[in-house]
């Protein structure tokens, strides 16, 4: 059964659900310099894009243009976005593939920069996955690179190259930004944004920050009581039949506390998950010889996950998640009435679940957990503990 149930939750898994990723009102400027009125679809893009979906009216067709014809695009009052040629540095920050030289690796690329502070100084961000890059100017100055960079030192240690700083304390003057503030500005982007800010206010300069309520992590606490239906089977190819089990659709509860992390981007459709969760699993049988046998399995299990959501409507919307789940088991054996009790081990299983989610405070999921060997402590035997779950859920906050 739980095979079965499996098959189905993937194969909903890869439906293409409604998401509330809408048209919203907005502009862009093409090559000739021609303004165009419009609804631009929002993705509330991660990574920067190359291309954009726009309407004229709510009723028109949708049509498509790349960076290639459009040099400035928005969305009111959320983003902004311009075309600019730039020297880019894209060398890895990850600590496996750093480079060993110090200076950046310039590469001359067509961007649409993600405008993030605009005024006497502008703040401008790249992103494409874990590449990250901050560019700026002012009024007196071109757009350039922001740098900074890890690379590998000759005797295989970490340096970092933090010219960026340099760059800051020549082009932004001002009474308010002293070198031992610089000093301590680190190439992220609350502390960036913090540094423009000020020196645009130090110049009693009007600006606008696309990102003041953006890029903010929400936070989720939720109760998450529930069902399990667990099968549980046991094999011992070397030994007496009649010590193997085979229990199947076994009713148990769980009780979970789930930290939800709301990630900032693709419209709050993306969260991290970790979900410790109390749960137990108790059943009894005779064998053929009459003689009982009884296991008791008691644990605390952590998954951790990703969750998708695909809204429906402002109070309804569909998630899907899957997760990595450890398992630490306590107070768990098998007992048997003529052979020595076998105690369980501590493991780890996949889960794979879809729910449901009204008004962001009631939520029902259907999960399934793979199987676990729990009694891998044994050569000579083999086990499988696989679960399907039914949990309810109560957002707290």
């Amino acid at each position: 059964m739980n095979k079965q149930l499996l098959c189905i939750l993937i194969t909903i898994l890869s439906i293409h659900s409604y998401s509330q990723i809408s048209f919203e009102k907005g502009y862009f400027i093409d090559n000739s310099n021609k303004k165009t009125e419009c609804l631009i679809k929002n993705y509330d893009w991660k990574n920067n894009p190359t291309q954009f979906e726009y309407k004229l009216s709510e009723n028109s067709e949708e049509k498509n243009v790349t960076i290639r014809t459009v040099k400035e695009f928005g969305i009111d009052n959320t983003s902004k976005y311009i075309r600019q040629t730039v020297n880019i540095d894209k060398s890895s920050d990850i600590t496996s593939d750093l480079s060993d030289v110090r200076n950046p690796i310039f590469n001359e690329e067509e961007l649409f920069l993600k405008v993030i502070i605009e005024g006497k100084a502008n703040l401008y961000s790249y992103e494409d996955g874990n590449l990250k890059r901050y560019f700026y100017n002012t009024s007196n100055t071109i757009i350039e690179q922001l740098i900074y960079k890890r690379y590998k030192t000759s005797d295989n240690t970490i340096g970092t190259y933090y010219r960026f700083r340099q760059q800051l304390l020549v082009d932004l003057k001002c009474d308010a930004i002293s070198t031992n503030y610089i000093e301590k500005v680190d190439y992220k982007k609350s502390d960036l944004i913090n540094i423009f800010k000020k020196y645009n206010e130090c110049n009693g300069t009007e600006f606008q920050n696309f990102e003041q309520n953006d890029n903010k992590v929400l936070f989720n606490l939720s109760i998450r009581p529930g069902i399990n239906i667990s099968s549980f089977s046991t094999n011992n190819p070397s030994g007496a039949s009649s010590r193997n089990l085979d229990f199947k659709n076994e009713i148990g509860f769980r009780f979970g506390l789930e930290a939800e992390f709301i990630m900032p981007f693709n419209k709050n459709k993306w969260a991290l998950t970790i979900e410790p969760t109390y749960q137990y699993f108790n059943a009894k049988k005779t064998n053929i010889n009459d003689d009982l046998i009884s296991v008791n399995y008691e644990s605390i299990e952590i998954p951790i996950g990703i969750r998708h959501y695909f809204f429906l409507n402002d109070t309804s919307k569909l998630f899907i998640n899957g997760s990595f789940a450890m398992d630490f088991s306590f107070n768990s054996e098998i007992k048997y009435t003529e052979f020595n009790s076998l105690d369980f081990k501590s493991g780890s299983r996949y889960g794979f679940g879809i729910g449901y989610k009204y008004n962001d405070l009631y939520s029902l999921e259907l999960r399934y957990l793979t199987g676990n060997d729990v009694l891998s402590n044994y050569r000579s035997w083999e086990s499988n503990y696989d679960t399907v779950s039914v949990i309810f859920g109560y957002t707290l906050f």
